[in-house]
């Protein structure tokens, strides 16, 4: 563009043009968000002053930033944080980006927990720490465990719950499922991986070439983590204690299987934004005192 005065909505309009040329799923919201990092500006300011100037070098920048979202890196990598829940969450290749549907999970989980008494929960596969630390925020009596197989993965976990102020409430542990962790919990939440291997290479390449595929492999059938997952469910919840376990599309039936055969009780499976079933809800069924 040599020495033509970029503005504001010049940059975004180019910006927008080129991420659509690339096939990007939503590039006018996508162009705003690498605009709004490039420039350092607020979105009021887009939309309240179009034709401000923006500096070469920030024009610069923002071409970089959008040549890797062409390339299909995501957004949340790219800007290095996602929101999930009201609350921005670091984010980065190791861990999973977070998703809305994933929402469902902590709203599940809060209905679980009352506000006004202590609860111990634990996140099994804690990632970004975004579902565990959404639950902790919203219950100032709880504590937590996050466990999460990537030390990687740990890292952006332990610096979001500084960031929330939540550190004092929460202890993040490098293991394999809840192997090593001591019960009893009131509510285990989890999102574990549930595409089945053989899916992956047909995801957008945003899933299956940026995101881990520790965070995403469920095995042959998508369904190895839960069978991981529900025996120590059940070992590490109290009686009567909840759990909320996000699933795959159309897994419903087998995931609720291998909960009641490791003994424990499904209550609901909740379906997220587009209706489709999403969540696994239930408990450890209650001590039945000896008659």
């Amino acid at each position: 563009m040599g020495a033509m005065t970029h503005t504001l909505v010049s940059a975004w309009t180019k910006a927008r043009r080129t991420l659509e040329a690339a096939g990007v799923e939503l590039p006018v919201f996508d162009a705003r968000l690498l605009l709004e990092a490039a420039t350092g500006v607020a979105r009021l300011d887009i939309l309240t002053d179009p034709h401000r100037p923006i500096a070469e070098d920030a024009a610069a920048r923002l071409d970089a930033l959008v040549a890797r979202r062409a390339a299909r890196e995501p957004v949340a990598y790219i800007l290095g944080k996602k929101a999930f829940y009201a609350i921005d969450f670091a984010v980065g290749p190791a861990v999973l980006t977070p998703r809305p549907d994933t929402e469902m999970v902590v709203e599940a989980a809060l209905a679980a927990l009352p506000v006004d008494a202590p609860a111990r929960v634990l996140d099994l596969g804690v990632g970004s720490g975004a579902i565990l630390l959404s639950i902790l925020s919203a219950r100032p009596l709880a504590s937590g465990i996050g466990v999460d197989a990537s030390p990687e993965a740990l890292v952006f976990a332990e610096s979001n719950a500084a960031a929330l102020g939540l550190t004092p409430r929460v202890v993040m542990h490098h293991g394999d499922w809840g192997a090593g962790v001591e019960g009893p919990f009131d509510l285990i939440v989890s999102n574990p991986p549930y595409i089945p291997t053989g899916d992956i290479p047909g995801l957008a390449p945003e899933v299956s070439v940026h995101e881990p595929r520790l965070a995403l492999d469920g095995g042959a059938d998508g369904l190895a983590a839960y069978r991981r997952l529900w025996p120590d469910v059940a070992r590490l919840l109290k009686p009567g204690g909840r759990f909320c376990v996000e699933i795959g599309i159309g897994q419903g039936p087998d995931v609720s299987a291998l909960a009641r055969a490791a003994g424990l009780e499904v209550e609901a499976i909740k379906p997220d934004l587009a209706g489709i079933a999403r969540v696994v809800l239930g408990r450890r069924p209650p001590a039945v005192a000896a008659g």
